[in-house]
């Protein structure tokens, strides 16, 4: 018998290594309310672990294989990889069902003949579970290839932020994306705050207070979509900095405002609310189905005077006015989501971030020439490269005349009500007056913001 959690989380691998799904989304059409809260837990940890740990898990294997892992069946690879990690990260479960579930797994993927393999590299495997990864690490090997091992992400990222940020600051940033990430959510109503709070608590959930926002928490043991407070808008899902993004606009009563990347949404909604009914909202992307995603969670959320328009916004945009407020939040690599979308440090190669530079820059030009006068944008993404951050506000910026980015002391306008005890507005924005933060220093995801204005 193989249990629930196994069966799910084998098939959201799979999903996530032959379709090129992304993980949180399978997990979270699997993990229906026939789930049993348990299992839905093992689920998780089994898909989130193993492709945060794939590749010293890989390393690990290839010691008792003598052969790539990827030369094997994905069924076998995947039965493997999850045997691995529960014998060396999840000391609760006993050897012998990590073994033999995997070994079940392979049968039920009818690659029975590999059965006797998977039994016995794990077997094996069990033996030394204990044994620090380090030891089995070559002494020569260089630093960048070494932490890509132990830490588990590919080397040319490891080493890009070696020369950047140090060695200090780059095993603090891996372990961080070693862990689970705070579930954070937003409270969209801080009047009915103690109502909503304990209607969250008599739903078995734990609740943290937020690191930045004061309208922000982080909740624990169980899964926020199944309560009234979801199902009735006042509460959303989302990570504490991309909520911060919004604020840093400052938008008034009555802004035009425009949401030019807005999928999957949760950026609009406060936008809209600081608008009001006399302002103008619209919010823009290219793709139709996300914009319809987009209208059931604005429904939810009671939001009624959003403008949804399909457009390709690297573009001439197709507007007859200038925006007060605009948000350019932009496609990128997302290497600042790298805990919570583990399956990007798989997939993203080094030459994307060109790609994805010149897109950048050709939105956020596109977003410049819709700026009104004494307008403010803001240019963002959840990257940690310079070459989708600042590379791409000095190079928009010197091609665009009539334009300045506003440093600390502007920078943090509008956040100094918002932000929990003791946090000071300056704390988010680098010397350069660039706002940043860190899954290391903030518990949030990585994000870069850039705060543009027009005189």
């Amino acid at each position: 018998m193989i249990s629930p959690a196994r069966k799910i989380a084998y098939e959201v691998l799979r999903r996530v290594e032959a379709e090129g799904a992304y993980a949180s989304d399978v997990l979270h059409a699997e993990l229906g309310a026939r789930v049993k809260t348990e299992d839905a837990g093992l689920a998780t940890e089994l898909v989130m672990g193993v492709l945060r740990w794939r590749r010293l898990l890989d390393f690990l294997l290839e010691r008792q294989l003598k052969k790539p892992v990827a030369r094997l069946d994905l069924p076998v690879a995947l039965a493997l990889r999850m045997g691995l990690y529960q014998l060396r990260f999840l000391q609760r479960i006993p050897a012998r069902a990590a073994v033999n579930e995997s070994v079940e797994l392979v049968k039920s993927a009818r690659k029975t003949s590999a059965a006797t393999l998977v039994n016995a590299v794990l077997r094996r495997a069990a033996n030394d579970a204990r044994v620090p990864a380090a030891q089995f690490v070559p002494p020569a090997t260089p630093i960048m290839e070494c932490l890509g091992i132990l830490h588990s992400h590919p080397t040319w990222m490891v080493e890009r932020w070696l020369k950047r940020l140090g060695e200090q600051q780059t095993i603090a940033l891996l372990e961080a994306n070693n862990r689970a990430p705070r579930l954070s959510c937003a409270l969209h109503d801080a009047a009915h705050r103690d109502e909503t709070f304990a209607a969250l608590r008599n739903a078995g959930l734990r609740i943290e207070a937020g690191s930045i926002l004061q309208s922000a928490f982080a909740v624990s043991g169980g899964s926020p979509t199944r309560t009234e407070s979801f199902r009735t808008g006042a509460i959303s899902i989302q990570d504490e900095a991309s909520q911060t993004v919004p604020l840093l606009l400052d938008t008034q009563s009555g802004d035009r405002v425009l949401d030019l990347c807005a999928a999957p949404g949760g950026k609009t909604p406060p936008l809209a609310r600081a608008a009001g009914a006399k302002g103008i909202v619209v919010a823009a992307d290219r793709h139709a189905h996300r914009l319809r995603a987009m209208r059931e969670q604005f429904k939810r959320l009671a939001l009624t005077h959003v403008r949804l328009v399909e457009l390709d916004a690297a573009s001439p945009l197709p507007f007859g006015l200038l925006f007060n407020r605009i948000l350019v939040d932009a496609p990128c690599s997302g290497t600042g989501t790298l805990a919570r979308h583990p399956e990007i440090r798989w997939r993203l190669h080094p030459e994307q971030l060109t790609e994805f530079h010149t897109l950048q820059t050709s939105l956020l030009r596109s977003a410049l020439q819709q700026l009104a006068p004494g307008g403010r944008l803001i240019y963002s993404t959840c990257s940690m490269e310079p070459e989708e951050n600042e590379q791409v506000v000095e190079e928009a910026l010197r091609s665009t005349s009539g334009f300045q980015r506003d440093i600390t002391n502007e920078a943090g306008r509008g956040l100094e009500d918002k932000l929990v005890a003791g946090r000071a507005p300056e704390s988010l924005f680098d010397p350069e007056g660039y706002f940043r933060t860190t899954p290391s220093a903030f518990e949030t995801d990585g994000f870069f913001a850039a705060i543009i204005s027009k005189a």
